[in-house]
């Protein structure tokens, strides 16, 4: 159970759920291939949408796209998006569900030219996380031009939900920058 007494930033509400991702796991770097691809399933479907949202189906994201094998997801059928957008443990957007399909393809095509998904997306930070200093969180941008630079390099590479706003998000997620506030006992952690 989270720690109820400690400084931490303003935005998770007091859901368990909520405040476990924020205190374990925001901001936290992450380099695991499979990782990094159910946290762009996760932006991806959250577009639109409030994060604790889709924090709450995370574990329904999980079982119907099979445990996010990327191989199993890129060959998805037809029959196979059709049964997924049947689940009502997941948001049921045709589009949002065949860009998990169309990104698992695209997410191997990029393993496949750096060696890991990892090396490719911290290669934009030189693998070293941003370190903001935000006091508040109308401090906090909502896109910077890096997660442009991003967003527009995944599209060039024909990935789907994958915009400037989405990509900045996913760029917190992951630890690439670290916007917990400087009051915030997690700040020091993620440095």
């Amino acid at each position: 159970m989270p720690e109820t007494h400690v400084n931490r930033c303003s935005w998770p509400t007091k859901d368990e759920q909520y405040l476990t991702y924020h205190d374990q796991e925001w901001g936290r770097p992450v380099h695991d291939d499979d990782r990094l691809f159910e946290q762009l399933v996760l932006e991806g479907a959250q577009a639109g949408l409030s994060w604790i949202t889709i924090l709450k189906r995370r574990h329904h994201y999980k079982r119907v796209f099979c445990q996010y094998d990327v191989v199993t997801l890129a060959a998805f059928t037809e029959h196979d998006i059709a049964a997924a957008l049947q689940d009502k443990g997941i948001i049921r957007n045709r589009l949002k569900v065949q860009s998990v399909v169309n990104n698992a393809a695209k997410f191997i095509d990029i393993q496949q030219e750096f060696g890991s998904f990892d090396a490719y997306i911290w290669g934009f930070v030189d693998g070293v996380t941003i370190v903001n200093k935000f006091e508040k969180n109308a401090n906090i941008p909502t896109q910077t031009e890096l997660s442009a630079r991003i967003a527009k390099d995944l599209k060039k590479r024909e990935f789907k939900f994958v915009g400037p706003i989405g990509m900045y998000a996913y760029m917190q997620s992951i630890g690439m920058v670290n916007d917990h506030l400087t009051s915030c006992f997690c700040y020091s952690e993620c440095c």
